[in-house]
């Protein structure tokens, strides 16, 4: 299948500091390109990739579990650290679980860890008859574009196949056991109303994670995909002076690098 326009992978050849960008479940990297886009006009490297089963029709995610995305976020980790003495992982909902899993397990290959409403679990009385239930119907509601600013819409399925949703949950549940090894510095920025990810998931991750450096910003006006949102300069801002004070080069060769 074709991939939707506007949900394309996006890399940017930048300097020596490069930044993976992870979008969230049944969405695509139009949520995060605005993001991507600020960083590489400031001389970073950028890897923004789309997951497997996203960005084209629901019936291909049904298909795929989080083995396929994880492996696709890993793959593009890998390929940063070849090209750049510093990389920092990101994501939005899902995809700042995914970024989380691949700093539990690559440990001092990554400089720092920005999430935006990291999720943790798979909520509902509906998460616990996923395992039968995913046998019985293919999918429910989708969850995208939860956003309160007038007019941005996410590109993403309007339906959640359940098959991958029962996969997510597994996930969840492994991730949560992995999170004592992230000691990265970290910065979460969440937003509190948040009609996707409850307050309950970025205050687990918080807790469970063993990084000493943690800054957590409040997003008041907007709602879960807060990267096309009301709050998504500020979102840039933070994660941009997040990665010049962890990688000081930054900055000094924005322009020079950039393009």
């Amino acid at each position: 299948m074709p991939v939707l326009t506007g949900a394309e992978p996006f890399r940017h050849e930048g300097g020596e500091v490069g930044v993976l960008l992870c979008h969230g479940f049944t969405g695509s990297p139009q949520s995060l390109r605005p993001w991507a886009g600020y960083l590489a006009e400031r001389g970073l490297t950028v890897s923004l990739p789309l997951l497997p089963g996203h960005g084209t029709r629901w019936e291909d995610m049904q298909i795929t579990g989080w083995q396929d995305w994880y492996a696709e976020v890993d793959r593009e980790l890998r390929a940063l650290r070849e090209r750049c003495a510093h990389v920092f992982v990101a994501g939005l909902s899902m995809g700042g679980a995914l970024a989380l899993r691949l700093a539990a397990k690559h440990g001092d290959a990554i400089t720092g860890i920005v999430v935006v409403n990291p999720a943790n679990k798979v909520h509902g009385l509906s998460a616990y008859a996923l395992p039968v239930a995913r046998h019985l119907v293919r999918t429910t509601k989708g969850i995208a574009s939860d956003i309160a600013k007038e007019g941005a819409a996410e590109l993403g399925y309007d339906r959640v196949p359940l098959h991958a949703a029962h996969s997510l949950r597994n996930f969840f549940r492994m991730l949560d056991g992995e999170l004592p090894q992230v000691t990265q510095p970290l910065l979460v920025l969440r937003s509190p109303q948040d009609h996707v990810v409850p307050p309950a998931d970025p205050a687990r991750i918080l807790s469970r994670v063993s990084s000493l450096d943690v800054t957590e910003v409040l997003l008041e006006h907007s709602y879960h995909v807060a990267t096309l949102d009301n709050d998504a300069d500020r979102i840039f801002e933070e994660s941009y002076a997040f990665v010049g004070r962890l990688a000081p080069s930054v900055g000094k060769e924005g322009t020079a690098q950039g393009g």
